[in-house]
């Protein structure tokens, strides 16, 4: 199994460092990765909050302004624009799309993050996919303002549609057809875009996993749940810099949110580089540009292509069993009857519940998750 990664070159600097001390941050033998990142040149700013008021509210964390734009490397030809990924490929794969382009590629699947997520909160999950289908690669990707992706400040407006566009450019640079779309939360709303507005590069038959959302209003859950809209409110109040993690966790349980949500939020942290300066931290992410992208979530609808299944298309939703997601019973019997409808048409469309999970399908229940999806890995070859 190797994983291929459009990062930085300083990165693949760490890495070779790394390997020559025999260390790595790689957990599995025989993995590769081949580094390079792709960025526009232009980076514009949050707008958020004045200074004064953070910092009286919340006076341990501290304010800077901070660029986090790495040099690009300069061995490898870049096109602008391109989202940041990593292709986790099994063992039996040996296709490139730089080496060979005679090859055919390889059955690919893509997976899709949610808001406020990275490519990175798929890693384990691919990698076990990859070694239980070694003939698959599995393309893990940061979405436009998030992860790796953010410093690339794409073009608003920030939408469902303008981001499964960015998807379907990336995996037509990359010459891949895929035939597998899995997205979570407004990611399964990505992966239906992508359905919708593109013929190609999308293969036939293609299957797509819709997990933990629904392709119409979004309802959030009940008061004691954390809310997406009101995270991304509040974290448009913090500085852009913070000096402790544990600040921005203690400060997000104050502001009522759950214990997992703030740790999970603090992975979007990286560390800055400021020589002669204490530790401080940035986010990684473009939240002016994610706020953008959750109101259209909310808003987005895309009924249509799940009531009119495009011929050779699988489309499957997954409800978490105690999911945050309120799944309101007409959408449902509204998914239950494009079922019908599909069947009737030779199209498809499926229900799924995961039991034992909350929102994070893959990350409370890995193995009842691996055991649905495998299906389209064992059908698909």
């Amino acid at each position: 199994m190797s994983v291929l990664s459009n990062l930085s070159a300083s990165g693949r600097a760490v890495r070779l460092a790394e390997a020559k001390s025999g260390r790595s941050d790689i957990r599995c033998r025989g993995v590769t990765r081949i580094s390079t990142l792709y960025k526009d040149d232009r980076f514009e700013k949050c707008q958020l909050a004045s200074i004064a008021r953070r910092t009286a509210k919340y006076p341990n964390i501290c304010m800077a302004l901070v660029d986090e734009r790495r040099a690009p490397s300069r061995d490898v030809a870049k096109p602008p624009g391109v989202l940041a990924y990593d292709l986790v490929q099994g063992a039996l794969v040996r296709w490139s799309s730089t080496v060979d382009k005679s090859l055919p590629d390889p059955p690919t699947a893509v997976l899709l993050h949610g808001i406020l997520g990275c490519r990175k909160n798929w890693g384990s999950f691919a990698r076990r996919l990859a070694k239980a289908f070694p003939t698959w690669q599995f393309l893990l990707v940061d979405l436009r303002c998030h992860g790796d992706s953010a410093s690339m400040k794409k073009r608003g407006p920030h939408t469902v549609s303008s981001t499964a566009l960015d998807v379907l450019k990336l995996v037509a640079q990359l010459r891949l057809t895929p035939r597998v779309l899995i997205g979570h939360s407004f990611g399964g709303k990505v992966a239906l875009s992508m359905v919708e507005q593109a013929a190609k590069p999308l293969a036939r038959p293609v299957r797509v996993w819709v997990l933990d959302a629904t392709p119409g209003k979004v309802r959030p859950g009940g008061n004691k749940e954390d809310h997406p809209a009101e995270l991304i409110s509040f974290l448009s109040t913090l500085p852009k810099e913070v000096s402790s993690k544990r600040d921005v966790v203690e400060a997000l349980i104050r502001e009522g949110f759950s214990m997992d949500v703030a740790q999970w939020v603090v992975t979007n942290l990286r560390p800055t580089e400021s020589p002669g300066s204490p530790t401080s931290f940035s986010w990684a992410f473009d939240l002016e540009g994610i706020a953008e992208m959750y109101q259209s979530y909310e808003e987005n609808n895309l009924w249509e292509i799940v009531e009119d299944v495009p011929g050779g298309v699988h489309v499957n939703f997954l409800k978490a069993e105690r999911s945050l997601h309120r799944w309101a019973l007409e959408d449902i019997q509204r998914i239950r009857a494009a079922e019908e409808l599909a069947a009737d048409e030779g199209g498809a469309v499926e229900m799924h519940v995961l039991e034992d999970a909350g929102h994070w399908v893959h990350a409370d229940n890995p193995d009842g998750l691996f055991k649905i999806l495998s299906s389209s890995f064992q059908m698909l070859k």
